[in-house]
């Protein structure tokens, strides 16, 4: 089997502009990023349209540190999608800087189900991301000079929210002081590093309606308090227009192709662990205006992406989704049945049956949702048949459909069976209307909890002096409404990275809050989960280089 990037270099590309008249996009509406990538205008969305579009969630069961292999299954649904006749689009997240040079290597599909040009997506793209950080730490270097210019005028702030960002791993910069040196130097003062997909400007790109809310949000950024107590935020400051400026490109979704030539969207990257983990409303709309099918997906287990993007994304966008897919493997179960990380490549039945109550767990969390739900079976060279067996057998018994994902290896030829399986169960049994866990008017305590217990499992929610302090801020705010984005690990059901399986009856601690006023939620921090990671003992990065001009190392 070639790797990634040998199969992303030998693969003809078309040009984007060829790609977007194909789905009907009017040519001179593409404005061109070189030959293979292009922004769309987001003016080209049709509402009706989106309602007649087919939208599918992939999702995934407790991911491992390898992940499971949810964007190859999306690329490769999308794919077998139209090897049976369909007109599916797939619409993505961006790839993140920190986690290609940290832990992944690149965040693009895998095998013969890619999106492309990879090595540009998994880079610097269309720019979206430094926007973003520009943006972010504009307003900080804005509010920075408001607080030094004005400090004679006895002006100040109480409290500064408002931190910096930036698209690497580095944890030496999650607290800092700034402000060292001469009083020409600004004011002293303790400040930290985000990382830019946890960035709240990351989030009001995604969950944007348009240029114009996009300003609104921004303009609604809390940036701290006043002494008496009031808000202080980038309206105060004067500076939405300038913001907005910096972003007025990259709100527009990105277009790139498959490796078999089809459209994809991809834009917006926030992580699901610390953010809410979706792309962007624009683009998944834009995708629904031209195709038929759409898939996408949303970040790292259904405990988080996908509850953020029933929770979050439909209830501020009123998507509807006819089906969700939930990929499993069985290293990935396997982890979840206790079997060491060393040995679940090796057949173990045991091991794979003990993990599959991490599965059921998801798919009764999904169907609480009103989502019909159908397993992917993402297939790895070292599954024996005996395996899938268990799992197809065990998925009768749920009365769940399940088919067998071989993308990775075959392209659209692999999926055909997913892909049919999909069409077929969206015509005879689609997904009900959505049923939030929560309502708006719930208290943002109740909200935590209807997670926390509800979809995670935990008997018990408690919360420290500080997320109490912000939770009582909240309410005096009026914004009790907003909805709730839980921050925590990806390895499990808990806030403890180290409980795999499907774990219950356990304490699950809130340790602070960040309220995004202009995303228009409210962001709860449990256990260590940390919004910049740090880098692992062997990054990525030391496996990336350029060979006779040919880049190395992503994958």
């Amino acid at each position: 089997m070639k790797t990634d990037i040998e199969i992303a270099r030998e693969t003809d590309l078309t040009k984007i502009k060829q790609v977007a008249e194909h789905i009907g996009i009017p040519l001179d509406e593409v404005e061109n990023y070189g030959r293979y990538i292009a922004k769309i205008p987001e003016n080209l969305i049709d509402d009706e349209k989106v309602k007649q579009s087919n939208l599918i969630l992939v999702t995934a069961i407790t991911a491992t540190k390898a992940g499971i292999g949810k964007t190859t299954v999306s690329i490769g649904l999308a794919l077998g999608l139209n090897k049976i006749g369909k007109n599916a689009i797939v619409a993505l997240r961006e790839p993140s800087l920190g986690p290609c040079f940290g832990m992944k290597g690149g965040a693009a599909g895998g095998g013969y189900a890619q999106v492309l040009p990879m090595e540009k997506i998994n880079l610097h793209f269309t720019g979206d991301f430094h926007a973003i950080t520009s943006a972010h730490n504009m307003i900080s270097a804005l509010l920075d000079n408001h607080l030094y210019q004005n400090q004679s005028k006895g002006f100040g702030l109480k409290e500064i929210l408002w931190k910096r960002v930036l698209d690497v791993n580095d944890r030496s910069l999650r607290s800092i002081v700034v402000g060292l040196g001469a009083k020409t130097d600004g004011i002293t003062q303790q400040s930290g590093f985000d990382i830019t997909p946890a960035s709240e400007i990351m989030a009001i790109l995604c969950l944007s309606k348009n240029l114009d809310d996009l300003r609104r949000r921004i303009e609604n950024i809390l940036l701290g308090f006043t002494y008496d107590g009031s808000p202080f935020t980038v309206k105060d400051l004067g500076v939405a227009g300038a913001i907005t400026v910096l972003l007025k490109d990259a709100i527009h979704p990105n277009l790139v192709q498959t490796t078999e030539n089809t459209a994809a969207f991809v834009h917006g990257g926030p992580f699901a662990n610390i953010a809410h983990g979706c792309n962007s409303i624009l683009a998944t709309k834009m995708a629904m205006t031209y195709g038929d099918y759409v898939v996408t997906e949303a970040g790292f287990g259904a405990d988080l992406g996908a509850e953020k993007f029933y929770n979050i994304k439909c209830r501020k966008s009123g998507l509807q989704p006819r089906l969700t897919v939930i990929v499993a493997t069985t290293q990935g179960l396997k982890m979840h049945g206790g079997v060491s990380l060393d040995s679940i490549k090796e057949p173990n039945l045991e091991g794979l049956r003990k993990g599959l109550r991490n599965l059921d767990k998801h798919v009764r969390n999904l169907r609480s949702f009103g989502q019909t739900v159908i397993v992917a079976f993402n297939r790895y060279a070292t599954d024996t048949d005996e395996e899938m067996e268990l799992l197809r057998q065990h998925c009768e018994k749920l009365e769940v459909g399940f088919a067998i994902n071989n993308a990775y290896s075959q392209g659209g030829d692999g999926a055909v069976e997913l892909a049919q399986l999909v069409v077929d169960t969206i015509e005879n049994k689609p997904s009900a209307p959505l049923r939030f866990t929560y309502k708006d008017e719930d208290s943002i305590k109740q909200k935590i909890e209807k997670v926390a217990v509800g979809i995670y499992g935990a008997c018990e929610v408690t919360y420290s002096n500080e997320a109490r302090k912000k939770m009582k801020l909240i309410e005096e705010m009026g914004i009790a409404h907003y909805p709730v984005c839980i921050a925590k690990t990806q390895y499990s059901f808990s806030a403890d990275p180290k409980l795999y399986g499907a774990v219950s009856d356990f304490e699950f601690h809130i340790k602070d809050m960040v309220i995004n006023n202009g995303a228009e939620m409210i962001v709860a921090i449990a256990g260590e989960i940390m919004r910049m990671p740090g880098l692992p003992k062997e990054p990525q990065a030391k496996y990336i280089d350029i060979v006779d001009g040919h880049i190395d190392g992503l994958s």
